[in-house]
């Protein structure tokens, strides 16, 4: 993800953080100074939000290594303000697999807040559950709260949280996965109407931004769960782009602009004879060609580090590599040679062509 950098690496999976969540630390720094213009209790609000993201890691690792157990891995946890984000290399097959993964996260934090009970054992400390406070109420308490309300938030039946697939799964025992995605998404779009509407009545600007949230990741999940089970089982071959230009190393800048101002594509593959050594994105271009100009060679400009497929392989893998790489283009390689590009625009030209040889109205 853009913008992140990589602060370590838990059982084999590497963890970013997000530069937005300098601001959330910036801002419980401020509020909790604020209540008492004590430094120690900014001290402690950081503490708090330190732990609270050690407990998204390990919620999002209960996500990971359940995956693991069905052979799926997990390219990279990131941390945000609004929770974390587990990438797994690809959804389970199968939907009790499907539910197992769902549930392993706020099985996490279900554990976390029975620990921080034990701990507690304190009829204050659990009485100021009710009443929680940034500053004021005891850590463990804070903890325990906290806990308890990711467990509760992302068992709540929508898109994106745990909820909404742990649905699709109990469905898609019973019925097709494509239907079994839109019955959940239908139902997550309509606890987010009335948690939109309930936030609009009571001036609560949160609860409307999370029913936003709800809404659109809900759409998001319908239509990308369509879109793979209408490339599952299509060849790449069938959907990449067979007429394309390449660069070596040695060429200037100055002839992936001329390529380019032409339209052949914006992303290039780089080939040392029939060797693919690279990638010239077109962010890496106009990078080079700021700060370098025209005649900077491609060799030290291209990306080292890109991801690849072969001819054979589903274009619904292609598809997650698009999303993976956030690029335009991967090179499609085939006995050492580059044989073609894939890129989201041709695979969506594939679908509306394929659509429209059925006699489907397209949208829009």
């Amino acid at each position: 993800m853009k913008w992140s950098w990589r602060i370590g690496r838990v059982a084999g999976i590497d963890v970013y953080v997000h530069a937005t969540f300098l601001l959330l630390l910036g801002w419980v720094a401020i509020s909790a100074w604020s209540a008492r213009q004590s430094l120690a209790d900014m001290f402690h609000g950081l503490v708090f939000i330190g732990c609270l993201f050690g407990i998204i890691v390990l919620h999002e690792l209960g996500h990971a290594l359940a995956a693991r157990r069905f052979g799926i891995p997990t390219l990279d946890i990131t941390l945000l303000p609004i929770g974390g984000v587990a990438r797994l290399d690809r959804m389970p097959d199968k939907p009790g697999q499907e539910l197992v993964v769902a549930l392993a996260g706020p099985a996490v934090n279900v554990v976390l807040a029975g620990v921080c009970w034990l701990l507690v054992r304190s009829a204050d400390a659990l009485t100021s559950l009710t009443q929680f406070k940034l500053v004021g109420t005891p850590l463990l308490a804070k903890l325990l709260y906290v806990n308890l309300m990711l467990a509760t938030f992302n068992m709540v039946p929508a898109f994106p949280m745990d909820g909404g697939r742990v649905l699709r799964a109990l469905l898609a025992l019973r019925m097709d996965y494509v239907k079994a995605t839109r019955w959940a998404a239908d139902v997550g779009q309509l606890l987010a109407f009335a948690a939109g509407a309930i936030g609009l009545a009571k001036m609560m600007p949160m609860l409307v931004f999370i029913a936003i949230f709800v809404y659109l990741g809900a759409e998001q999940e319908a239509d990308m769960v369509k879109v793979r089970s209408a490339l599952e089982g299509v060849p790449i071959r069938r959907v990449m782009i067979r007429d394309f230009r390449v660069l070596s190393p040695q060429d200037p800048l100055a002839r992936a602009v001329e390529y380019v101002l032409e339209g052949f594509q914006q992303d290039f593959p780089v080939v040392d004879g029939d060797r693919l050594v690279g990638v010239l994105t077109r962010s890496r271009l106009l990078t080079a060609l700021a700060k370098r100009g025209p005649d900077f060679p491609v060799g030290s400009a291209m990306e080292r580090r890109f991801l690849t497929a072969r001819p054979d392989e589903d274009a619904e893998l292609a598809l997650g590599r698009l999303q993976e790489c956030d690029c335009h283009s991967v090179p499609v390689v085939e006995d050492g040679r580059v044989v073609g590009l894939v890129t989201t625009e041709n695979i969506g030209e594939y679908l509306m062509i394929r659509s429209a040889l059925r006699g489907e109205a397209p949208k829009g």
